[in-house]
């Protein structure tokens, strides 16, 4: 439970930029958290950061290395990022995303740079270096309750959301070829 606690801690620390993150973020396993301002897909309340109280949590992942998931996947390519798949379909109609069929359905790049800016522009990410991160991943979901995590966290309503915002996502780019 210590491990737990220690992680929690600095998940709940200063957020950082995306950008100014990518440089800070170690090589190794850990757990991560984005945060956003309250009025960044209001209807997702999530726990208020004690140190930056402007910002609560969205959702919280785990890496196996976290500056390649954070810079090659949440930053980058929707098809390999679960959150990006996520914010794409929550923002599908007021940023009027395009999607298109690879193996899985993907944003189109212009989009793809699009949903960056997004991101870059409102989320903020913590992290926790931690050589096991699955062990601590599930208990620290259920600790901190962040809205966009469908699995161990988000219930009723929001959970709802979160799956027909997946389910909008999939379904525009139209039926598989």
């Amino acid at each position: 439970m210590a491990d737990v606690e220690q992680v929690t801690r600095q998940l709940l620390g200063q957020p950082l930029d995306p950008l100014e993150a990518a440089t800070a973020l170690p090589t190794g396993p850990g757990i991560y958290a984005w945060w956003a301002r309250p009025e960044v897909l209001p209807e997702f309340p999530g726990p208020v950061n004690p140190v930056a109280g402007e910002l609560r949590l969205l959702y919280l992942g785990l890496a196996t290395r976290l500056r390649r998931r954070i810079v090659d996947n949440h930053l980058k390519r929707s098809g390999s990022s679960t959150l990006r798949r996520t914010l794409a379909g929550l923002l599908l109609a007021e940023e009027g995303y395009r999607t298109t069929w690879t193996d899985r359905v993907v944003l189109i790049p212009e989009d793809e740079a699009r949903l960056t800016a997004w991101m870059t522009e409102n989320l903020r990410l913590t992290w926790a270096e931690h050589p096991n991160p699955h062990e601590v991943e599930m208990d620290l979901i259920a600790a901190l309750a962040p809205p966009l995590n469908v699995d161990g966290a988000a219930r009723g309503e929001l959970r709802d959301r979160v799956r027909a915002a997946k389910a909008a996502y999939q379904a525009s780019a139209g039926p598989r070829p």
